[in-house]
């Protein structure tokens, strides 16, 4: 599908931060979208970038996420993302944006194991300037958190949350989450 619609490939080392690191290195453009392969944009998503950034002192953003499902669990997960971007706390699965010049001066991702989004985006909502938070919806695949259960996905989600906030290297995170995943 991805080749059908003119992507481009290219190698990078295993890991998201360094996969994202060598996109962002063959990337062209002036601005940096980064998507989650569950993630889905609206037709509008990519005006609604372009028309934030038209103010030269965002330095990026993320989307407002919506989870499927409908669900009172689905409706929860977005009240819990909608609220917590206002302090800088958003993941990947935002749709992070970023102008080129601020990804390089940034140093682009780090290349932990797991964490490197939440890493990312706490250097970006704190580095000079301001963060366009849209209210344009990324619409996020609820896959994962159904299939794992409801329980197990917060508790894990709630583990690697902490103990990164309480200085737990990521690389030991990383193969936690690989077991308790």
């Amino acid at each position: 599908i991805a080749r059908a619609a003119g992507v481009t490939f290219t190698a990078a080392p295993a890991g998201r931060g360094p996969q994202m690191n060598a996109g962002a290195a063959q990337a062209t453009g002036d601005v940096l979208l980064f998507l989650h392969a569950d993630a889905r944009l609206r037709p509008g998503a990519l005006t609604a970038v372009t028309t934030a950034l038209a103010n030269p002192s965002l330095r990026g953003g993320i989307f407002d996420v919506v989870f499927d499902g409908g669900d009172w669990v689905a409706r929860t997960f977005n009240c819990i993302y909608h609220w917590r971007r206002y302090v800088g706390i958003f993941y990947g699965d935002a749709g992070i944006f970023v102008r080129r010049e601020v990804f390089a001066a940034m140093g682009g991702f780090r290349n932990f194991p797991i964490m490197e989004d939440y890493e990312f985006g706490r250097r970006l909502f704190g580095w000079g300037g301001h963060m366009a938070l849209l209210r344009e919806p990324i619409y996020i695949s609820d896959r994962r958190w159904r299939k794992a259960g409801l329980l197990r996905t917060l508790t894990v989600w709630i583990i690697i949350q902490t103990a990164y906030s309480l200085g737990f290297p990521a690389e030991r995170l990383g193969t936690i989450y690989r077991q308790i995943r």
